[in-house]
């Protein structure tokens, strides 16, 4: 019986783990009319899991020619209407945003005739974070699409979340549904009494192997110390694998926080779409775009095919 693969829990780890297991994949990247997408693109490629299509200005496809597959576009539309057509076509199994405004790249994804979200799929944001005083990576939605999930789009968020976590050979993951108390208030925040028929949905399997509690704050799902201050029993146990946040404001400021306070390496990617989508902020650093692009690699893995 093979032994099963140990966690993925930092970010190096996830790089030496692609080449490792000579897994690599092809990403349409969009409109790289910048230093920070080309830099980390170009590390990726080296690093060995990247196989770029370059589709950007003239200037850029004769700058990449005889090294990356390149193709010329007009516009940054234009770019990211030839990134979505690749991915529909079966070329690429990955989507990376460069130099490109967010909602010009989603017009493309999201378009009902030609675009790459499954019809009956919840579009939505996951991201992992290597905190400086964390033991392991944590994964989060969603900062930066939903602005107040439904219970459908929650349940779709945790089934993402549960996946990705599997795909980093975390075994059982520990899934902790984010409020600022713990006990479901059905009169000021009517979404976490829904807490409790995802629990429910866990416990029956629904999402495959992982523990999902809540509602619980923050410092209850990722410190043992803070839930045994608080005299609190949760399986979760204050070593959260994941997070789900009860809306994108929430979302959006911890990610912000931890990135400006915490000395935070992240990772992101839009999960529901045909591809794994890197949509990275045009400010994120080069480091960031290269971990994106390794997260999105990772995930378009078959773990059992790939090992």
């Amino acid at each position: 019986m093979m032994k099963p693969a140990s966690p993925i829990e930092d970010f190096s780890r996830l790089a030496d783990y692609l080449g490792e297991h000579k897994i690599k994949r092809t990403a349409a990247v969009a409109w790289p009319e910048d230093d920070h997408t080309r830099d980390a693109v170009e590390k990726a490629a080296n690093a060995g899991f990247l196989n770029p299509i370059m589709i950007g200005s003239e200037a850029t496809t004769d700058r990449y020619k005889g090294r990356f597959s390149t193709l010329t576009a007009d516009s940054p539309e234009d770019a990211s209407e030839q990134s979505v057509r690749l991915v529909q076509e079966g070329e690429a199994q990955v989507l990376m945003k460069g130099f490109v405004n967010t909602d010009v790249l989603l017009r493309a994804v999201l378009n009902k005739e030609k675009g790459i979200l499954p019809k009956g799929k919840v579009l939505t944001h996951v991201s992992a974070a290597m905190i400086s005083n964390y033991h392991k990576l944590l994964f989060f939605t969603d900062p930066a699409v939903i602005p107040y999930p439904t219970q459908e789009q929650r349940v779709a968020q945790v089934e993402y979340i549960v996946n990705i976590c599997h795909k980093f050979h975390v075994a059982c993951p520990k899934v902790s549904l984010i409020h600022c108390t713990e006990k479901p208030d059905e009169r000021h925040f009517p979404f976490t009494v829904g807490y409790e028929e995802i629990k429910r949905m866990a416990r029956e399997g629904k999402f495959g192997t992982c523990i999902v509690d809540g509602p619980l704050d923050l410092k209850t799902s990722c410190s043992p110390e803070a839930l045994q201050a608080k005299k609190i029993a949760s399986p979760i146990e204050g070593d959260a694998d994941a997070l789900v946040f009860p809306d994108i404001e929430a979302g959006n400021v911890f990610y912000k926080t931890i990135t400006l306070f915490a000395q935070t390496e992240t990772a992101a990617v839009l999960q529901g779409t045909k591809v794994p989508v890197v949509l990275p902020s045009r400010g994120d650093s080069v480091q960031s775009k290269f971990y994106s692009l390794a997260l999105a690699t990772l995930i378009t893995t078959d773990n059992e095919q790939d090992l």
